[in-house]
Formats: C-alpha cells, structure tokens, sequence
C-alpha cells in the first residue's frame, strides 16, 4: 500500500480547500483499502461529530448526521482516542443506527481518530458487507491517513474553510515559540519568495475583466521569452533539446491549461493563485503516472509555472499597498523582507519557519516588534489581509479573532504602553534589593540598535555580543578590517563598561549562506568552538580583530561557545595567546582580556571546576543548557510545551554551576533568556549569580522586581521551590511571589495572568 499512501498524500498537499481534501481522502482510501465504504466525521465548535465527507454511505446525510463523544462506534474511537476494529459492528454495546446513512448492511468496521495536538479533530472510518477483522496492515494505513488528515484540518480551521452544517469555525489560534515579546493586533500581509508556486497567497479578484487581460498579457511576455531563449541556444544545442522549447510554448497555447486558469479567475480568485492551483493539479497528476517519460513532464511543467508566476507577481508587488498596522507573515521571513515595509506601518510579524535564534527574531528584539516564529501549521498562503492577533509573549497566533479575544488582547496591549512608562523612571535607579543588595545586570546584544535601546535603559555592560550577527548580514566572510571596525563601535558605546564578545558561534539553527553546514542534526553537530577550531584561519582573524578593537578602551572580555572540554578550552586559549603576542610584536597597545567559556552543555556543567581554574569568568547558556538537559529541541513548537526553564533539573544545574564557579573564585553570570525572566531573576540571584545578562526589553522588568524584594526573601523563595518536582508549580510559586511583592502589573500585563 505504500505506493497508494504516496499517491494519496501528493494530492491532498495539491488540495487548496477542505471539500477537495475530504473527497480525495474517501475516494481514494476506498479504492487503495478495498473496501465499500470510507467516511470522515469531524467536530465542530459545540462538541459534536458530523459526517462530513463519505463514499459508500447515502450521500444525503452528510452534514446531517452528528454524534457526541461516546455515542455511537465513532463516538467510542474519539472517547478511546485510539482505533477501534470490529468484525460485527452490529453486535457491539455501542452501535447506534442512523437510518438515513444506509449503512446497516455493513457489518466491518475500522475507525481512527484524526489527532492534532492532542485533540480528537475527527474520525475516519472504512466499512464492508463482509464479516471480517481488518488487520495491522490496514490499520496502519489508515492511522497514518488520519495524520495527514490532521494538518489540512488544522488549516482550514486557520481560514474560516470549515463549515459544518452551517456551523462556521472562523477564529483559530496556532503555536509557535516567542520571537520579541508584545502584543501586535492588525491586518495580514502575506509575503513570499519569487515565483514559489506553493506560497502564492489567495487574494480575491475584484476587477474579472481586467484580471483576464492582465493573466493573457504575461502568459505573452512567457512566450516571447521562450522564443528569445529557443533562438540564443538554437546553434548551441541538439534537435531533440529544441523540442523542449516547442514544448513549452504548446503548454502556454493549450486552451484547457488557460481555460481553466480563466475560470477560476472569472469565479472570483486573482490570476496568481488561480495559475498556482492548476499547475500544482496538473504537476500532481504528472507526478502519479506509472510511465517514467510522464512523470518527468512534471519538471518541465513545473518550470513553466515559475516562469508565468514570475510576471504575474511581479506586477503585483509594485502596487502592493500595506495597511498601517501590517503583521508581516511568511514561510521564511528575512531582514530584507522587514526594510520593505515602511516602519511606521509594521505591528508584528509571524515566520512560519525559524526560531527564537534566528536573525529576523534578532532584529525584532532590537526594532520593539511583536513576532512569533516557527507557526509550522499556519497556513500562511490563505492569510492574506486577514485580521490577525500576534501573542509574542507566549509565542500563539489568531486568525480572524472574535469580539472577546479583540477585547482582551486590546486591553493588554493598551497595558502595555502604560508598563513602558512606569518602568521608564527606572532607568537612572541602581539594581539593589530592599536589603541593599548590588545585582549588576548587562544586557546582550548584536546590532548596533541595540546599543541606544540598552543605553537608554540603564545597562551596566554587555554580558553577551553576538559576533555572528555581522557574518549573517554579508554575503562572504567580513575581513579583519571590517570586524575591528564594528567590534570598535561596540566597545566604544559601552566604554567604560565591560563588552564580552562571544566568538563565533554558528551551526546549530544558525548558518551561514556562504558557509552552509548541513547535518541530520546540527545541534549535536559542528557548531560553536568545534567550527572556529576545525577553521583557526576564521578564529584568528575575529580574534586579531577583537583585540585590536580594545586597543585603548580595555573593556573586551573573550566568550567561548560549546566548550565541552579542558582540551578545547586549552586550545582556544593557545590560539588567543598567540594572537595577543603576535599584535604586541607588532606595536599594538593592547591588554589580554579575561577569558571565559560558556556552560550550555551538560558535559560542561560536570566540569565546572576544571573549566574553571582555566578561566577569568563563566556565563550560563540557559538557552541551550536547558535545551540539552530535556533533550527537547528548543525552536520546534511540536514540542514548545516541554521546553521548561523552570524544570527542577535545569534548576539544580543552574545552582550546581554557580557553587561549583565560585569555589574556585571566578565570576558566574547567565547571558541566556532564563535571565530576562523577573520571576527567575529572583532565583538566579538567590543561586549567587554575579551578573545577569538579557536582552534590553526585559532589563526595567527585572530591575524592577529586583528593587521590589530582599535578598533574605529570594533565598527563602529558592529554597522553597528546589523541593518542587514539576516546573508548572514552580511557575505558579514564582507568581505567587510576584503577586505578593506587588510588582506583576510592572512585568506583565495583567490581562495575561
């Protein structure tokens, strides 16, 4: 069955509506199955199942039939949440009949539930006369249908496409994880790379006439193209190569490709998305042929498609008109995507792929917006001029909110700004407890931008530069010339503060495009030191440079990522020694700056002390530390839920690194985002921790819980929850505290409580 599962799966990733998909789904498991009926129930907004789609049974009552949990064997499947196989359906304690199916001749029967996140969506179900127990193979097959199910479901809900008997489920709300925390309420506006035939956004069709004309006039500028590039390479290539292009210009005259692309348009769809539909269908049913010489047609047709769509975008974009409170959404979102709207205009953005490390999230901290990344199941194409809530503090997504959901996200971002104003005050004021204790906190940083916003906001030092931010805005490595240049900028800005410059770290969720590294797993790959040291050429020209840049101002400290080892630690070292005294023999008046390594791996947590009589300073990884503890890919929101910063181990981790650093007398701070956190900045600073390093945002929050509380109650507060064994009641006493020192209405909304 392995061919018909591939098969089914091709055309319903084609399916641009529910109706399609379902009728795909039950057609064709039918046939692949065997058996004489196959049919969909999905839930709706009050609870119930609802026949939605079914070959086999009286067509008549689809949308008619409805079930509770527990009611009936499809209820029974959505109760057990697990397949349900019966060989006398009839006989069962759960049959119930519905006359108006016709299905009481049936007597097999099989039923999955449609599972995402955790939610029973539906159940599909095969049925035959004969009496007979379908075995694993068939049950297989259609769990794994059921999956595949799951995400279209998921994506109509997104685009108001699910209409059950008249029951319209139009508000969705979709998981990422947090890119820049805020709250952004607007309108959509989709954006996609050129000439990518599955990401062209739907857009209605106002002007039939004029849009027909405009598809003819490009579908000519394609031809002439092609005729232009058949004569360029006539005398370069062979007969049967020229065909191609003889080819290509056939498919552009065929009067059913232009036909249906025309009706479609005519039916109200703008000719990009209508064009975009056919070529995926016709390029699906290329890819299902048995016969190898057709199913290549698929390529050619496909890069015809792109070549149309180019010219029908191109026009498109020129007069695009961006509301004023544009929430930028995109599979991939890209710095050079951002400079294209107006600032004034952008409220938040939504990235469909990346992570909280991504570059674009980077620059979002640094600009104030609202961003949510990695919504893998936001069906990003449909949302075009959608109305659209970006939570970017708990990381969530609403398409098409309701009154209430407006209201309550209204209320918070109109919080928001009276926050930002009372912790304004802040910003001369020292970080000291009640009981006049001193918590430095720095801030971390990449772009210049940030350098005003951490100023403005009373920062200390830099406890994290990002070096890699200006590798990832070139298109080829930056010259020694040119980091000295930008690591100067930073030194200069924060002098005579300290700027603890990490090496470059790369890998992992952060590549380069000229320097790409590709790995089944990058985060247990060649990331952080292990690059730099495979390349000393990179490591020494950053490190010839970051010295350099000291020159006079003295404020560099040297951070060290991924150190998982003394031998490491020793060669690194070795390297930086090397560059300090080659500059000294060349004149330059430079002091070694202190060296220290990042603790994010659990190898490195066990070798606290070892690592430590190596080095000047240590700064927790939280990010990563927690990441690799809970073995829990931090950027994926399939697993978002139990990426938990407050887990009683990372808390133990956290407490171990800081007794075990100061044994031996070197400075301990925490540079990851568990530090920007007030509720855990009580309990870093209880831990002992030197130095707390965030991101600027968050620095006015912190300050003020700090200012709020004593060093006495923090130490009670973490002694209290290291007896706890789960992070949400850790979470929970953590807010308590908050609510107890008066301070939750400072750090958060209180609509989000």
């Amino acid at each position: 069955m392995l061919n018909s599962l591939r098969s089914i799966v091709q055309e319903v990733n084609a399916a641009r509506d529910m109706k399609t998909a379902l009728a795909i789904i039950v057609t064709r498991v039918k046939q692949a199955m065997g058996t004489q009926v196959c049919s969909v129930y999905l839930s709706n907004p009050k609870g119930d199942y609802v026949l939605m789609a079914t070959d086999g049974l009286n067509a008549d009552a689809v949308g008619k039939v409805r079930l509770r949990p527990g009611e009936g064997l499809v209820g029974r499947v959505v109760m057990r949440e697990e397949p349900v196989n019966l060989e006398h359906a009839e006989t069962h304690p759960s049959y119930q009949y519905f006359p108006e199916t016709g299905e009481e001749r049936f007597s097999s029967f099989l039923g999955v539930p449609i599972i995402h996140h955790r939610k029973v969506l539906g159940v599909l179900v095969v049925q035959q006369v004969e009496q007979r127990r379908f075995d694993e193979g068939d049950e297989a097959f259609l769990v794994t249908m059921s999956a595949q199910l799951a995400g279209v479901i998921a994506h109509a809900e997104a685009t108001g496409a699910m209409d059950i008997a008249g029951d319209k489920a139009t508000q969705a709300k979709f998981i990422g994880v947090s890119g820049a925390p805020g709250i952004a309420i607007g309108e959509a506006v989709v954006i996609t790379p050129p000439a990518d035939l599955r990401s062209v956004p739907y857009k209605a069709c106002t002007d039939v006439d004029a849009e027909l004309a405009f598809f003819q006039q490009c579908l000519m500028a394609v031809r002439e193209d092609i005729k232009a590039l058949g004569e360029q390479l006539r005398t370069r290539i062979n007969r049967e190569e020229q065909a191609l292009f003889d080819a290509y210009l056939a498919m552009l005259d065929d009067a059913s490709l232009g036909s249906e692309v025309a009706e479609r348009i005519r039916r109200g769809t703008n000719a990009s998305y209508a064009w975009s539909e056919v070529i995926l269908e016709h390029e699906n049913t290329f890819n299902s042929m048995n016969d190898p010489y057709l199913r290549e047609r698929a390529t050619d047709l496909r890069d015809l498609g792109r070549r149309v769509l180019a010219y029908l975008q191109e026009s498109n974009q020129k007069c695009r008109v961006y509301p004023d409170k544009t929430i930028l959404i995109g599979e991939e979102l890209t710095a050079s995507m951002l400079g294209e709207i107006p600032k004034e205009k952008l409220a938040g953005l939504v990235s469909v792929l990346g992570s909280s490390n991504s570059h674009v999230a980077i620059l979002a901290r640094a600009m104030d917006i609202p961003t949510v990344m990695g919504a893998v199941d936001l069906p990003y194409t449909q949302m075009d001029q959608r109305s659209v809530i970006v939570d970017g503090y708990k990381g969530t997504v609403y398409s098409d909110p309701g009154p209430q959901l407006r209201k309550h996200y209204k209320a918070i971002f109109l919080e928001e700004q009276e926050l930002v104003k009372g912790l304004e005050a802040l910003k001369d004021l020292p970080c000291e407890t009640l009981d006049h204790y001193r918590l430095p906190l720095w801030v971390n940083t990449g772009l210049m931008t940030d350098v005003v916003r951490s100023l403005e906001r009373g920062a200390e030092g830099v406890g994290l530069y990002r070096t890699e931010v200006p590798f990832l805005l070139r298109d080829r490595f930056p010259s020694e010339e040119e980091q000295r240049a930008i690591y100067r900028e930073q030194l200069e800005a924060f002098a005579p503060h300290t700027v603890t410059m990490r090496t470059l770290d790369i890998g992992g969720d952060k590549a380069l495009p000229y320097f790409p590294i590709e790995e089944d797993n990058p985060f247990l790959g060649w990331r952080g030191i292990r690059v730099t040291l495979d390349h000393p050429e990179i490591f020494l020209a950053q490190l010839r440079a970051m010295i350099k840049a000291s020159e006079g101002l003295d404020n560099l400290r040297i951070l060290l990522p991924m150190i998982t080892s003394v031998a490491e630690l020793e060669s690194s070292k070795l390297l930086i020694h090397r560059v300090f005294n080659e500059l000294l023999e060349e004149g330059f008046k430079v002091k070694m700056p202190h060296i220290g390594v990042m603790i994010e791996v659990p190898a490195a947590v066990y070798q606290v002390r070892e690592l430590s009589v190596r080095v000047d300073f240590l700064s927790v990884g939280s990010n990563d530390l927690t990441q690799y503890l809970l073995a829990v890919d931090r950027n994926n929101a399939r697993v978002a839920d139990l990426y938990q910063a407050f887990h009683p181990a990372v808390l133990r981790a956290l407490q171990h690194i800081v007794t075990e650093g100061h044994a031996e007398r070197v400075s301990v701070g925490i540079c990851g985002e568990l530090a920007g956190d007030p509720g855990a900045a009580i309990l870093l600073m209880a831990m002992g921790y030197d130095v707390l390093s965030m991101n600027a945002t968050n620095l006015p929050k912190v300050k003020s819980v700090i200012r709020s509380i004593s060093l006495k109650q923090a130490k009670a507060l973490l002694a209290e929850v290291m007896t706890m064994v789960n992070a949400e009641q850790i979470r929970q006493r953590l807010d308590q505290a908050l609510k107890e020192a008066g301070v939750t209405r400072l750090i958060r909304p209180s609509a989000q409580d």
